[in-house]
């Protein structure tokens, strides 16, 4: 979990009106909870991608344009005589690599939590002004 330091500077108010503003500084940012969110954040966004670009392979498939592509490669000698697109394969490779991201930002968004605290060991952190409105 985040450390929040509050330092409350609430402005004078009248009855029913005004706000109050209190200002906020963010030290610490937990790395495991970091890891916790980015690994489902990440996830979610490579299964979008995917199901996104299944839907486009089904949608070129039933307008023809995959046979047409396969027609063209095979006329330029790419892939032999018999050129085919195996989806099965396409995805697999996709997921693995969707996988691998998954793996590499999260450990990114890791790195950054970890050198963010030891920035704000030394500077104080972010802060920031909450505005509190009746």
């Amino acid at each position: 979990m985040a450390t929040i330091e509050a330092r409350s500077e609430a402005t004078p108010r009248t009855r029913g009106q005004g706000s109050r503003r209190i200002r906020v500084g963010i030290r610490r940012i937990s790395p495991w909870s970091v890891l916790k969110f980015s690994l489902i954040f990440y996830f979610c966004v490579m299964l979008v991608v995917l199901f996104g670009l299944a839907i486009l392979y089904m949608l070129l498939g039933a307008l023809g344009v995959l046979d047409s592509l396969a027609q063209l490669l095979e006329g330029v000698g790419f892939g032999g005589n018999n050129f085919e697109f195996h989806g099965f394969a396409i995805f697999r490779t996709l997921f693995l690599i969707g996988f691998l991201t998954v793996v590499i930002g999260s450990a990114l968004s890791v790195f950054i939590a970890i050198l963010y605290n030891l920035i704000s060991d030394l500077i104080g952190g972010i802060e920031v002004t909450l505005v509190e409105r009746r």
